[in-house]
């Protein structure tokens, strides 16, 4: 089985609502989730642009 050189991103994970100590933590577990997530968004996006370019071009 052929190993694949640029496999899809993953998301972060979720943190769940309990993992928030509620005392104003600077970062807070949700400020850090929001920063992973804008991460894995730019990812993604960059690897479908390139998934986009290796498929060969369709003929007619």
């Amino acid at each position: 089985m052929p190993v694949n050189a640029d496999p899809r991103p993953a998301p972060p994970p979720q943190p769940a609502l309990e993992d928030c100590c509620q005392s104003g933590c600077n970062p807070c577990i949700f400020d850090i989730y929001q920063d992973a997530l804008e991460r894995y968004q730019t990812a993604l996006a960059q690897w479908e642009q390139r998934q986009l370019k290796s498929k060969p071009a369709k003929r007619r």
